[in-house]
């Protein structure tokens, strides 16, 4: 298997949405991303999979390690081989791919976030700086650009804070704020239970009310953000944007049944949402 095939199949595996925007971009850019989305996944599976800490603060160091080999010139997983072209084309920095390490570790170290500035910096690592990266690959021509995919990131990310609480509750996690859930009287109990119908009170209804609302705040201000002069270029993002605020929508609808389920759009719902944008622009 090449290394281009192997992050190609990384990426189509995770079946996640950013794989559908993906398919619009010219070949150089799609690799390019396909290769950075497939790094992301790597070191993010190091935590999801995790069994032991000490070994999977060992492979995120092993992952830091050939970090500093590829961009020396000598990769040598699959990853960071089909990684290296895009970075020198799309200007990928090391300290890029080290923020996502980074954001990695902080999920070894902790498994709640005292507050919404804990939780920014948290997202800041592990979305806002994908973010960065991938509106650079995508085509980036002005400064305010890095500002919206910081702010799109930060509206994903809280996205899948709001999808993933039970999933993330079955690893003993809560991503949701310490003092937010105080000030909304849920207890970390409830939410760890994932028990119907007693998890879900009107005061765990109001604290995600809360979290949705933030997000549809964060998607207008980055939409805000946007230049007119890299809108076109940023489709695949909108793309992207598109299918999350949808998602959070369904979530909405739902009633926030998101303790002992996981909400989710067909593949053919986000290629129908990823089509439209690309039509229309927006």
């Amino acid at each position: 298997m090449t290394p281009q095939q192997y992050v190609q199949d990384k990426a189509a595996g995770s079946g996640s949405s950013f794989y559908y925007a993906f398919r619009f971009l010219p070949r150089p850019r799609r690799e390019a991303i396909t290769a950075f989305y497939a790094f992301c996944r790597e070191v993010d599976d190091v935590v999801d999979e995790m069994r032991d800490p000490g070994v999977a603060a060992a492979k995120l160091d092993w992952w830091s390690g050939e970090v500093r080999a590829a961009f020396g010139g000598r990769p040598s997983h699959p990853v960071t081989i089909a990684l290296m072209p895009g970075a020198s084309a799309y200007g990928i920095e090391p300290a890029q791919l080290e923020a996502v390490i980074d954001g990695c570790r902080i999920d070894l170290a902790q498994s709640r976030f005292a507050d919404w500035p804990a939780l920014q910096h948290y997202c800041h690592l592990v979305a806002g700086v994908v973010g960065e990266v991938a509106a650079n690959i995508f085509g980036r021509t002005q400064a305010q650009t890095v500002d919206y995919a910081h702010r799109l990131g930060l509206a994903m990310q809280l996205t899948n804070i709001i999808r993933d609480v039970g999933d993330d509750a079955r690893r003993g996690r809560i991503y949701l704020p310490v003092d937010e859930l105080q000030r909304f009287g849920v207890q970390a109990g409830e939410i760890l239970k994932r028990e119907r119908p007693w998890g879900y009170s009107e005061r765990f209804a109001a604290l995600m009310r809360f979290q949705a609302e933030r997000a549809e705040r964060l998607y207008d201000e980055a939409l805000a953000l946007l230049p007119a002069a890299d809108r076109r270029a940023q489709t695949p993002g909108l793309m992207m944007a598109n299918i999350y605020r949808t998602l959070l929508r369904e979530i909405q609808g739902h009633g926030f049944q998101v303790l002992h389920q996981r909400t989710s759009l067909t593949p053919l719902r986000k290629l129908w949402i990823a089509s439209r944008t690309h039509w229309l622009g927006r």
